[in-house]
């Protein structure tokens, strides 16, 4: 077993440069070369390819530094949310001061709600080209997992790619964890394109379908700023896979159904169009329904590629998948390892400023699916905020597809809370897709398509069809006293009411008159 500086190699370790070989050190060691007060980038994507003991480190040192009564906090930017050894333990120790784009962490949400922890909430597709910009200031650190680091010091990446290519662009230093958890088959499936360019550079991007390969297989990084190689060998986090629920079958099939629909009336292929979905049962729900409704040859534009997909791929239903990351549950995870050289094949992984890009999105023309907190009577859509203050999770990618595919819709089942929250309401609390971005909206009662509709025509099917039997009435006299008394009839409010079903749910903790 070879050492370096102290710090013994893995055996088989996969760090194959010997320059870099020379740089492998602690987590700890690693650690304190972050400053405070220093903005600090770091990979992960839905709980993949994210540093695994780097910060980790990093929270026991903040702690440390608190204990002595000093203050240590920095600036993080991720690709999307990561996990409990990244958000969870520097949120614990209070080692956060900004975070974006994207989190999903208990800790971080507590304090973002408390107003302890600066969050900005942006688009995934923003992310890398506004850090060009600058407009988050100087990039201090970043600290990357890879799974490889080859014989000519070029990265091969892990589950996750993210905004990696950005953060080792423009990183002052920066810190590797290469994990031997990650397969090594996973060298060749990624697709790092290095033909972006500021404005009024900017030149069209050459992908024309979702299997195309425009770019490096490999991440690259000028060696002089690389400060610390740190080997581990631990999992991502992978949440176990939930089996469907009623309302997530029912949503499915009504989704499936109106695909069919469409196909009939020929707006779109038998093979459908690239499908993008976000993470969860309802998106497991659909893609099963597609494989049982005889959809074959199929293609995905998304940002995540879960176990529903991998099922589709082995099926032969859906014939190649794009995305940026893996966010697979432990069993499908197992299955992907052993069947590494088959998903190869058929998997490509992008940087999100490529996955994500509204240019491919508006190319490619995606039927965009996405989960979401509430949407009222007009189909706008609120898929961050709960009662209009309280964050969840974040907008993530969802409006990069929903503004610019070719069918844009929003899911979720027709009520919360064991009923004591509707799902649709005469206003949303908060606005992230406005009604212009809307196109079809589906709740286990059924599916409303907005396309071609005014926006009292848009309310009378939404109340009709999504609404909950308990809020139909509800929503129907809001609606009849709305379109008489309000002060304009093209989009009717009482303002005096519009958010006074949010205020019953805080004051009484339900919506329920």
């Amino acid at each position: 077993m070879a050492v370096h500086n102290g710090t013994p190699a893995m055996p088989d370790s996969r760090i194959r440069n010997e320059a870099l070989r020379a740089r492998l050190t602690t987590a700890e060691q690693a650690a304190e070369l972050i400053r405070p007060d220093s903005t600090v980038a770091m990979s992960g994507f839905t709980g993949s390819g994210y540093p695994k003991v780097v910060p980790m480190a990093l929270a026991r040192r903040i702690e440390q530094v608190a204990a002595a009564g000093e203050r240590f906090r920095i600036r993080v930017l991720t690709g999307a949310s990561t996990a409990p050894e990244l958000d969870g333990a520097l949120a614990k120790v209070d080692g956060i001061e900004l975070r974006l784009p994207y989190q999903s962490d208990p800790e971080a949400r507590q304090r973002i709600n408390d107003g302890t922890l600066n969050y900005i909430d942006t688009h995934l597709s923003h992310v890398a080209p506004h850090a060009w910009f600058g407009f988050y200031g100087d990039i201090d650190t970043a600290i990357i997992e890879v799974s490889a680091i080859r014989e000519d010091g070029a990265l091969v990446p892990s589950t996750s790619i993210g905004n990696n290519k950005t953060w080792l662009d423009l990183a002052r230093q920066v810190i590797i964890e290469v994990n031997q958890w990650q397969p090594a088959g996973l060298e060749g499936m990624h697709d790092v394109y290095y033909g972006t360019a500021l404005p009024p550079d900017r030149v069209p991007i050459p992908l024309l379908a979702p299997g195309d390969r425009i770019g490096e297989t490999i991440l690259r990084c000028d060696p002089a700023k690389i400060v610390a190689v740190v080997e581990t060998n631990g999992p991502d986090r992978n949440s176990p896979f939930k089996a469907l629920d009623q309302a997530s079958i029912d949503i499915a099939r009504h989704l499936v159904d109106f695909l069919k629909h469409e196909v009939a009336r020929g707006r779109m292929p038998k093979n459908l169009l690239p499908l993008q979905s976000g993470v969860g049962n309802i998106p497991n729900a659909v893609l099963a329904g597609l494989a049982e409704g005889g959809f074959r040859d199929l293609t995905a534009f998304t940002e995540v590629i879960q176990d529903g997909m991998l099922d589709l791929l082995e099926a032969g239903v859906l014939a190649t998948a794009s995305a940026t990351a893996f966010s697979l549950s432990p069993e499908a995870n197992e299955r992907f390892k052993q069947k590494i050289d088959f998903f190869r094949e058929r998997i490509v992984l992008r940087p999100q400023e490529i996955s994500n890009h509204p240019e491919l999105v508006r190319r490619l023309g995606c039927i965009c699916m996405n989960g979401m907190v509430e949407a009222d009577l007009y189909g706008n859509v609120n898929s961050t905020h709960i009662m209009g203050s309280r964050v969840q999770n974040g907008i993530g990618g969802s409006g990069d597809f929903a503004r610019n595919g070719f069918l844009s819709v929003f899911v979720s089942p027709s009520t919360a809370r064991n009923g004591s929250i509707s799902s649709f309401v005469p206003m949303v609390s908060h606005v992230d897709h406005t009604e212009h971005d809307v196109g079809v909206l589906v709740s286990e009662q059924g599916l409303a398509d907005l396309r071609g509709l005014a926006p009292k025509q848009r309310a009378q099917v939404i109340i009709d069809r999504c609404a909950h039997p308990d809020y139909r009435a509800m929503l129907k006299d809001y609606f009849d006293r709305a379109s008489r008394d309000s002060y304009g009839k093209h989009t009717p409010h009482l303002l005096a009411e519009s958010l006074a079903w949010h205020q019953r749910w805080l004051d009484t903790g339900s919506m329920r008159t």
